[in-house]
């Protein structure tokens, strides 16, 4: 696989430059189980196909949700759905080896079929609580060789209760920050630093030199993970940005594209899904 610069011609989606039709926070899903079911909220999403018969042997973006609690401000699990979902999943279709299912699912971790998803990804667990079945579940999941995503999620507060719920989970071990020598930075893009997305609104005043961060205690971002024993990442908290909007919100700013997702949001997690998949 030969990994290829993100280039905005060939990334901008079919909509092109377009005002948000935002679908707002606080939405009622019901009991939705794909992306797709939810309307685009942003400049609409990307769709292809993968040969028949070799559906059990694609990549799926797998979502959790989860009720709300802890000290998350934000709209909690169904944050940048369903656009960030599928953004994502073609990209990664697009620029790396890797077959990707057109779709992306949505689950809740006590779902007999979790276990049938590698990689399941949490937006805004600032917010996150889990019922003991859930935790139990997801214990399970993760030292069965599942993996968990953590992204969007603001100041010391919100770590805090981040990291709470996930030691309810795997109570015997912790997060530990990720040193950029580490080969998950190089697994397709070099990424030599751990750089800041911010939602879209930032974005758009970080090109007047306005601040990227969305709080005080939010400056400085971390990429946090919890390994097992074999040195496997379990878990990986991305905390004090927003890598969910930069997929999401591709299409409506070619400077918020170019700076923070061509830049930061689509490399770093195209890196990890791939190291992750592939490890």
């Amino acid at each position: 696989m030969k990994p290829r610069r993100l280039l905005l011609p060939a990334l901008l989606l079919a909509a092109g430059l377009a005002s948000a039709q935002r679908w707002g926070r606080g939405r009622d899903f019901g009991d939705i189980r794909t992306a797709r079911e939810v309307p685009s909220g942003s400049t609409g999403t990307p769709a292809w196909e993968y040969a028949e018969g070799f559906k059990t042997d694609v990549f799926t973006f797998a979502r959790i949700r989860y009720e709300r609690g802890g000290y998350g401000r934000g709209g909690g699990w169904a944050t940048d759905l369903p656009d960030s979902d599928l953004n994502l999943s073609w990209r990664l279709q697009q620029m790396t080896s890797m077959k990707v299912d057109p779709d992306a699912r949505i689950i809740r971790p006590t779902d007999p079929e979790l276990s049938d998803y590698p990689f399941v990804y949490i937006a805004e667990p600032g917010a996150l609580s889990f019922t003991d079945e859930e935790v139990i579940a997801m214990r399970k999941y993760l030292e069965n060789g599942g993996f968990l995503l953590l992204d969007d999620f603001w100041g010391e507060d919100e770590w805090a209760n981040c990291e709470e719920v996930i030691k309810q989970v795997l109570p015997n071990r912790s997060f530990g920050e990720i040193p950029l020598t580490h080969p998950l930075y190089r697994s397709v893009f070099t990424i030599k630093e751990k750089a800041q997305v911010p939602n879209i609104n930032l974005g758009a005043e970080s090109e007047f030199g306005g601040p990227t961060y969305e709080r005080q205690d939010a400056e400085e971002v971390h990429h946090r993970a919890i390994f097992d024993d074999k040195g496997r990442p379990m878990v990986i908290a991305l905390h004090n940005t927003d890598n969910g909007d930069g997929w999401e919100r591709e299409g409506e700013s070619a400077f918020y594209f170019k700076q923070f997702s061509e830049r930061t949001a689509y490399p770093l997690a195209i890196n990890i899904i791939f190291y992750v998949m592939t490890h």
